[in-house]
């Protein structure tokens, strides 16, 4: 176990899981990032998922160094599709299940954060009992330099940094795999039917140093993006609202007309949601609320997040 480096008692234990796919470019820049944490990990498994670059490499390497970095190797064949990520994750959760943690979470390969990162996170859950998710705010580089991606709510946490109380996660059974992806914006809404809070906290950065979407391609990943919201639910009024608000921004016009095309297209498909109602009529229940109180107070709509509740926060317009 490695020793704190800074004076500050520390508040929990936590472990992370990495889903890698040929990620030589930027692995090692993330596992430096952990590396420099004042508080590390008791335990992050990288599941290499079947990667034919450098990343195991890379991987090996600093879990020579480092005893709390551990490789695990997906090698058997599988489509590479939405649910790909997830497995992997979901395999990375199941080999720390006998580890004594607090806390335990998702960090995408593609993430850095200051080194004081965790230990606040792990501050804040100290101070909140009820806060059964957080995760730092999304930042992603734009026009040189790293800002806050539009969208970043505080009552939603973006899949690439969410960190579970250990008995939040367990309630879950994990992720769920869906079709069309969304699987974190599901943990974030049944959390919130299960009594726990989701919070985003601002002043923590998590550096995206990937575009987002970029493995998919811009106009089909809007396009998947409001499939999803369909598959999920979403109330109509409120996917109207949150497209055509982010639409008075130029390059945002084509992106929004793309994922209003998928939302209608997933009406129109006549497919089966693979939510329970009880999800649907929860998820509708808050963006209804969400938006009611944004017309009645526009100032208030960055805090509150209109574009976050029920939508992935990896898939923003």
């Amino acid at each position: 176990m490695q020793a704190s480096n800074g004076s500050h008692q520390a508040t929990g234990s936590y472990s992370l899981t990495t889903a890698a796919y040929n990620e030589e470019s930027i692995i090692e820049q993330t596992i430096c990032s952990i590396a420099a944490q004042t508080l590390r990990p008791r335990k992050w498994i990288i599941v290499s998922d079947g990667s034919t670059d450098r990343t195991d490499e890379i991987v090996r390497t600093y879990a020579e160094k480092y005893d709390f970095i551990e490789l695990y190797r997906i090698s058997e064949e599988h489509p590479r599709d939405f649910t790909a990520q997830v497995n992997a994750i979901n395999r990375g959760f199941s080999l720390l299940r006998n580890l004594e943690s607090d806390f335990t979470g998702n960090l995408d390969a593609d993430i850095t954060v200051d080194p004081d990162y965790f230990r606040s996170l792990l501050d804040k859950f100290a101070q909140e009992p009820t806060l059964g998710m957080a995760g730092g705010a999304i930042y992603e580089r734009m026009d040189g330099e790293f800002r806050p991606r539009p969208g970043n709510s505080t009552s939603s946490v973006a899949h690439a940094v969410q960190l579970f109380r250990r008995d939040c996660l367990e309630l879950l059974g994990g992720y769920k795999q869906f079709s069309w992806g969304g699987t974190d914006s599901h943990a974030c809404v049944r959390l919130r039917m299960l009594g726990w809070r989701v919070e985003s906290i601002p002043e923590l950065k998590a550096y995206h140093h990937r575009p987002t979407g970029g493995g998919f391609g811009a106009m089909r990943y809007r396009f998947r993006g409001g499939v999803m919201d369909h598959y999920f639910g979403t109330h109509p009024l409120f996917e109207l609202f949150r497209i055509f608000r982010r639409m008075g921004s130029k390059p945002y016009v084509v992106g929004g007309l793309v994922r209003l095309a998928g939302f209608i297209w997933g009406y129109g498909s006549g497919a089966k949601r693979e939510v329970s109602p009880e999800y649907i009529r929860f998820l509708r229940e808050e963006q209804m609320k969400k938006l009611w109180a944004f017309i009645k107070s526009p100032s208030l709509s960055g805090r509150n997040g209109i574009g976050s509740i029920g939508e992935d926060s990896d898939l923003l317009v």
